[in-house]
């Protein structure tokens, strides 16, 4: 059985999935390739009939009538080499993904478009179906942006939802520009000890995480919450838990560290630690290179006023 190959395009409604949609229409992307489209959303703007010589447009109008069965018929009638989805933004993606597809239908790029003057009304009252856009994606692009709500999008962190997405801003003059430009360091490295102030610890593990060269050889101070792991009895993973996007998206944000006393201190007890930032792989990382606490003093602390982090 032939495998098709699918691009799923996703975002709210007037989020920018359409032009964008166009614009890669534009530089020939079906140019060669027969195409087929499934719009499940219809919205201001319209596919540029210029670009559609090789593309078979089907409108689905409903969440019911998106089937397995329907997209096979269609693959029978139209033979593409290719599927693009528009998808409803309301609609779940895991049911496409896990009872819809076809299993010769293979998703090869998940892109979410996001309105950047709209994103936090979204997550504050949408925070889960957002979730979901934004941790399933390969690309996300941020569009209509201003320089404020650059800043502010870069000030949330959003390399915490989604570590392995391109993120790009799209600005209204139709320039775009990374997430991040790679030179950004949010602490300052000539401290003797970096201080890390409670409320952001979630900075700093991105930062971290995405540049651990940066703090190799530093020494850090931050308040954590101690976390042992069964399959990992050689080290601790102490660090805070965070509400990425909503409330139903609480994950803990750890750090591997080492060090002859960090048993004595149960897990969920509060610590307050300094540590010397190594450089190794563990599988705690995944096989994957990371920052290793070297704990120089470690004690027992009182909680921090506010116990979970936001992004």
């Amino acid at each position: 059985m032939q495998e098709i190959p699918v691009y799923l395009f996703t975002g709210f409604l007037d989020s920018g999935k359409t032009t964008f949609l166009n614009g890669i229409l534009e530089d020939g992307f079906a140019k060669d390739t027969p195409t087929l489209l499934l719009c499940c959303e219809e919205g201001e703007a319209e596919y540029d009939p210029r670009f559609l010589d090789n593309v078979t447009v089907v409108t689905i109008d409903s969440r019911e009538d998106l089937k397995c069965s329907l997209l096979k018929e269609l693959e029978r009638k139209h033979r593409p080499a290719q599927v693009v989805i528009e998808y409803n933004g309301m609609w779940p993606l895991a049911d496409l993904e896990q009872e819809i597809l076809p299993s010769n239908w293979i998703l090869y790029q998940v892109m979410t478009t996001i309105d950047a003057a709209t994103f936090d009304v979204y997550a504050k009252n949408m925070g889960q179906i957002m979730m979901e856009k934004l941790t399933g994606a390969d690309m996300i692009v941020f569009n209509r942006c201003t320089p404020a709500l650059r800043d502010a999008l870069r000030k949330r962190n959003l390399r915490m939802v989604n570590r392995r997405a391109d993120i790009f801003l799209e600005n209204t003059d139709g320039s775009a520009e990374p997430y991040l430009t790679g030179d950004e360091c949010p602490f300052d490295l000539s401290q003797a000890v970096i201080h890390i102030p409670d409320d952001d610890f979630g900075v700093w593990y991105v930062d971290a995480m995405e540049h651990p060269n940066r703090y190799a050889g530093k020494d850090i101070h931050a308040k954590l919450v101690m976390c042992h792991v069964p399959q990992y009895p050689d080290v601790a993973i102490p660090g805070r838990f965070a509400m990425v996007c909503c409330e139903n998206d609480v994950t803990f944000l750890g750090v591997v560290a080492k060090g002859k006393v960090l048993n004595q201190f149960p897990n969920r007890a509060w610590v307050e630690l300094t540590a010397r930032v190594e450089l190794g792989r563990h599988p705690a990382y995944g096989g994957e290179e990371g920052p290793i606490l070297a704990v120089t003093s470690i004690a027992p602390c009182e909680r921090a006023p506010r116990e979970v982090l936001t992004f």
